[in-house]
């Protein structure tokens, strides 16, 4: 099999590479291939944002910008974006002093991202400075080019994918915070949409023997996965490339489902929302915290910003790890999934069936999972969502549980509950459910509820927790849910401020 030219955007120039694998990750093409090595390698799982880059790309009319972790994104998932890696922010020609004051263009040697690192004290063995430099850029790009503050709780959340061993966080998020009192830098966006747009997009990557196919509706998509069974599906790689640089698997063949329109796109109806199985989490998470405001915190702490930036919903739902931690929410909100084929059409069924073991589940050979539709909120329901971890940032559940009651004139009419680490899939607390539907919302039929929610589940013991110790934590989160509900406030690690040290 063959694959079209990699290209894509640096420096304002096109680059163009060939012969890259399908399998290849953007980090080998910039350490290996073109000797861009301050991109470091650190976990090589998308946990340490050493390895930090930053893509642009076209949406609406607008340059959307993105930090991704460099280490296990594949290399052609970027053709025909722009990107900057650490060496690029002080050498683009297209990232400009804002003004036309000549002085200011050649007193400038750093990027703002780059000179509050300097000014702040936050590099030391400067091993993960480089990623913490990008993610930085980043905020600067989406928040302080459009004159946005950069507070210590988003510089918090938007670095939760950045892990530093010897310098510590503050004068990291200090610098955060001061890049906007610096001269200010800008990429000219016009020109770099102009550029995007000469890139060539040709049907090669359509090819019967491309070894990348990446079609661009879902009508070439569904074809492709007729006529390529065998090649492996991929959307942010956020597991799949996991399978490259942890477990060494080799693919002949790629089938990526991120260009396809269709599945880009969160379409709101009258009584539901669809979400394309291609969105981002980030995207996702924006749209279902903009009907759930209370799933802010909980979003923020699925992984790290770049790992959201890249991962897809449908990706999380069809990996189906137990300890996938949108599952047990779309549950709770009764979210159904969408599966489509060329030959069948499109079917529809709640998200809890489709899972039927371990990693498996009903889709068929030529089917992808398209779109998740989730109901909008109703006026009696309350939702909250627990994750339960080793780490408050960027670590895998030990327990995650999300409890939906609708509750109307002191009766539960209705419950739906997720969980997840406690069982060989992401799973639905059926029982539970049935204990508190029709029963008056008071605290003896909370602990009948928590009794009857801790047996119904036989969770094992790992590395994370024991099953004893995940046993106790659901019954504890169902309590600690009919506290809240009766106004007590939280107290947890949720609720921690981070202020600037004086």
């Amino acid at each position: 099999m063959t694959t079209r030219p990699l290209q894509f955007l640096r420096r304002g120039q096109p680059v163009a590479l060939g012969n890259v694998p399908p399998d290849r990750t953007l980090l080998e093409v910039l350490r290996e291939d073109l000797g861009c090595t301050g991109t470091k390698e650190g976990c090589g799982e998308g946990d340490c944002g050493a390895c930090t880059v930053v893509l642009g790309e076209e949406r609406d009319g607008q340059l959307h910008y993105s930090a991704v972790n460099s280490c296990i994104r594949l290399a052609h998932s970027v053709d025909g974006m722009a990107l900057w890696t650490v060496e690029d922010l002080a050498e683009d020609p297209l990232i400009q002093p804002v003004g036309d004051a000549p002085a200011a263009r050649q007193t400038i040697t750093l990027h703002p991202a780059q000179e509050a690192m300097v000014q702040c004290h936050g590099s030391q063995c400067g091993f993960c400075t480089p990623g913490f430099v990008m993610s930085l850029f980043g905020m600067y790009q989406n928040h302080v080019c459009h004159g946005k503050p950069i507070t210590r709780e988003l510089a918090q959340e938007e670095l939760s994918g950045n892990l530093c061993r010897c310098t510590g966080y503050r004068p990291i998020l200090d610098a955060a915070q001061q890049m906007a009192s610096l001269p200010g830098m800008a990429v000219n966006e016009s020109e770099v949409l102009q550029k995007l747009k000469l890139l060539r997009h040709d049907a090669l990557a359509h090819a019967a023997d491309s070894a990348y196919i990446a079609p661009t509706t879902l009508l070439e998509l569904l074809a492709a996965r007729a006529a390529h069974p065998g090649a492996q599906v991929v959307a942010g790689c956020t597991d799949v490339g996991l399978w490259v640089t942890k477990q060494h698997k080799q693919y002949a063949q790629m089938l990526d489902v991120t260009r396809a329109a269709e599945l880009c796109e969160v379409t709101p109806h009258a009584d539901t929302i669809h979400i394309g199985a291609a969105v981002t989490l980030t995207d996702a998470f924006a749209a279902l915290t903009a009907q759930w405001p209370q799933l802010h915190r909980f979003a923020t702490r699925f992984a790290g910003l770049p790992v959201r930036n890249s991962g897809t919903l449908g990706g999380n739902v069809a990996n189906g790890s137990p300890i996938g931690d949108s599952m047990p929410l779309l549950i709770a909100l009764r979210a159904q999934v969408v599966l489509a084929s060329q030959a069948r059409g499109e079917r529809q069924l709640p998200l809890e069936d489709l899972y039927t073991g371990y990693r498996q589940n009903v889709m068929a050979a030529d089917e992808l999972l398209v779109r998740i539709v989730v109901p909008r909120p109703s006026a009696q329901e309350q939702l909250r969502a627990y994750k339960i971890s080793k780490r408050f940032d960027d670590d895998i559940s030990a327990v995650c549980l999300v409890l939906n009651l609708d509750i109307a004139d002191g009766t539960v009419q209705r419950a739906s509950i997720g969980a997840g680490g406690v069982a060989a899939t992401p799973a639905r607390a059926r029982q539970t459910e049935a204990a508190l539907t029709g029963q008056p919302w008071t605290e003896a039929t909370a602990r009948r509820a928590a009794a009857v929610l801790q047996a119904e589940f036989s969770p094992i013991s790992d590395m994370r927790a024991s099953g004893a110790y995940r046993r106790e934590v659901l019954g504890s989160l169902l309590q600690r849910y009919w506290l809240e509900s009766q106004g007590q406030p939280s107290v947890s690690l949720d609720t921690l401020t981070l202020e600037a040290a004086v």
